[in-house]
Parts: structure tokens; C-alpha cells; sequence
């Protein structure tokens, strides 16, 4: 017997980027070609830099959030542990666990086709060594179906794991700036890079990681002429949020550009950097208030909208049968409906 990619079974719940995914039946009769221009890579996100097109990069954490990534065109969907806001309701990211981020992973895979998959991760689960970094890093790669892991950056011990996950043959996504995972020692969620020793400071961590291999560096809430100060440093692009227009590329949280909701803390007030494009939440709910209200009143669902028919032969045999089950309240209940069902027409 001849063995395929198809032959062998993956644990539950494991999303396996097959090599050849040709049904059984035509998978002897050759390949089919692949375009190379399917999902963009690492290497086309380095050609787009070296090219100065802009990059573009949104946040996704579950299926239909990747459909829409992937029929826009987006070039990079971040699986963020800013899920743990989102998504979750919590008040920062840090309680979100790599069990979870994997389940968001794996959504968001089958459902992004074309962007490069790109997935934090979360606190707990990088910083106590370079093994726990690598093991987190593979299991992001191989159980969440992503392309790279990303890790925020500052202390040398992670700039370590950085370079121990790319020599692991792990692409590397940086994060420089604010760094939501330390609020302990920043205070909260502030603006970094306002001073001479914390802007130094953000451009010489972001050499670092580029050092460490890393392909390239998202830089969240400095000045303009910080990031624009890394940039030049730099031979890797940048992604900003926060960072003003001097970066390689940008990234904005999906739910914050659509407009769809606010993070717990925000206190309805939609981070400063971010543009809304839609007002997204404020449709969604009128949407539910106009659903209830015709629930309430009788109007949905109406004829239009129950379109599945005994038919008509059939109801006198179904009401008789429910008589002779001693169903008569029920009996009726069909024969009333048929009757309406008769006069509508």
C-alpha cells in the first residue's frame, strides 16, 4: 500500500496543513500545481519592505474575522492575545493561556487563505526559558496551523528566546513599545518612548531582536519620530500601531477599526490611534433590538421566513394520526395552521 499525507490520522482537534490535499480518489494521478502566491510569506512580507510597499496587518481570533482578513487582501492576520479583551472580557491580556490562543489559531487558519498567520505568545508560556519558548513556539506552529510565533520584547531574557525560537527554524515576529504583557512594571497601558532613555531604549531593543533573527518588529504607542528613528535603523519593516506613519506597515485590533465594541477599559472610548472605519457595534445592535421587538410582536418569523411545507396530501393523514395517538390539542393545533397556510393563499 502507498502512503499519503491523507493516510495518517492527527490528534483531535489538531489542524494539519496536508501536503496534498487531493481527495483519495485522484491522488494517484499527480500534484497539482500550486500558486506560490497563495499566502503570502515571510519572504514576500521582506520583498514588500526592500520594494517600500506599505504592509498592512489587522488582528483576527476567529473564523468569520479571517474570511474578512483574507477576502481584503490584508497581507498579515495577528493572532493577538488581545483576544483575552476582546474576545474574552478581561481587562488586560495577560489571564489568556496557550490552550486558549490555539483554539483561536486554529479558527482563524481555516479561514485566513491568503495572509501570513502570525500568533502571539502568551504571557506565562516563553519567558522561563528558551526550552518552554521553543516548545510554546512549535506547538503554535504545528497545533495552530500559524507561520510565526511573536513575542514582546525588553528584558534580555527575551530577546534570548527570540533567537532560540528562530535557530529552532521558528519565523519571529518582534514587539517593541508598549507592551501590553508588562503593565506590571509599566503601570498600565502608557505611551512609551516620551523621554531620551526610553526612546534609546526602543531602538536599541528593536536592533536586538533584528539581531536575534527576527523578521520583523511591531512598535505600539511611541512618537512619530521614534518610530521613524527604528525604521531607518532598522533592515527589517516595522508595524505600528500607534506609531505614526513613518513605519513599514500597520496594524489596528479588528474589533476597535470596525467600530464593533470597546475593551473593558477603554470606558467606550476607542483607543487615540485608532481610526474607526465603521461604526459596526452600533448596527449590530439596532440589529438585535429590531429582532426582539418583532419577536416580541409577533412579526418574525413570518410566512417568508418559514418556508418549510408538509405537503398538502399529507395533513389530513398527520392530523388524523395525531388524533389516534390521542393528540387532539395537538391535532388541532396542525389543522389551524393548515387553514391559515390555505387562506394566505
Amino acid at each position: 500500500m502507498a502512503f499519503t499525507a491523507a493516510a495518517f490520522v492527527s490528534p483531535p482537534g489538531l489542524v494539519v496543513r496536508c501536503m496534498n490535499n487531493v481527495p483519495d480518489s485522484t491522488v494517484y494521478g499527480g500534484p497539482k500545481s500550486q500558486s506560490p502566491d497563495r499566502r503570502v510569506t515571510v519572504t514576500q512580507i521582506k520583498q514588500k519592505h526592500s520594494k517600500g510597499e506599505p504592509i498592512t496587518a489587522v488582528t483576527a481570533y476567529d473564523y468569520p474575522s479571517a474570511v474578512h482578513l483574507d477576502s481584503a487582501g490584508i497581507d498579515i492576520a495577528v493572532v493577538g492575545d488581545s483576544a483575552a479583551m476582546v474576545v474574552h472580557g478581561y481587562d488586560t491580556t495577560l489571564p489568556i493561556t496557550l490552550e486558549e490562543m490555539l483554539v483561536h489559531c486554529r479558527a482563524v487558519a481555516r479561514g485566513a487563505k491568503h495572509p501570513l498567520l502570525v500568533a502571539d505568545l502568551p504571557f506565562g508560556f516563553y519567558e522561563s526559558s528558551s526550552i518552554q519558548a521553543i516548545d510554546s513556539a512549535m506547538r503554535i506552529l504545528k497545533e495552530g496551523a500559524m507561520d510565526a510565533v511573536k513575542l514582546e520584547a525588553g528584558a534580555p531574557s527575551r530577546i534570548t528566546a527570540a533567537k532560540a525560537i528562530v535557530e529552532a527554524g521558528i519565523a519571529v515576529m518582534g514587539h517593541v513599545g508598549l507592551t501590553p504583557q508588562a503593565i506590571s512594571v509599566l503601570g498600565g497601558f502608557r505611551p512609551q518612548g516620551r523621554n531620551v532613555a526610553s526612546a534609546v531604549k526602543i531602538v536599541e531593543t528593536a536592533l536586538a531582536l533584528q539581531e536575534a533573527g527576527c523578521f520583523a518588529i511591531v512598535l505600539e504607542c511611541v512618537p512619530p519620530l521614534v518610530a521613524a528613528a527604528a525604521t531607518s535603523a532598522l533592515q527589517i519593516p516595522t508595524i505600528g500601531i500607534g506609531a505614526g506613519s513613518f513605519c513599514s506597515g500597520q496594524v489596528l485590533v479588528y474589533h476597535d477599526l470596525l467600530g464593533m465594541m470597546q475593551h473593558p477599559h477603554h470606558a467606550k472610548v476607542t483607543p487615540k490611534f485608532c481610526k474607526q472605519y465603521a461604526h459596526v457595534g452600533n448596527v449590530i445592535n439596532k440589529a438585535l433590538v429590531d429582532y426582539k421587538e418583532e419577536v416580541t410582536n409577533g412579526a418574525f418569523p413570518g410566512a417568508f421566513h418559514s418556508p418549510y411545507k408538509i405537503n398538502a396530501a399529507d395533513v389530513d393523514g398527520f392530523v388524523s394520526e395525531l388524533r389516534r395517538m390521542g393528540l387532539d390539542k395537538a391535532a388541532s393545533a396542525a389543522a389551524e395552521v393548515a387553514d391559515k397556510n390555505n387562506t394566505s393563499k
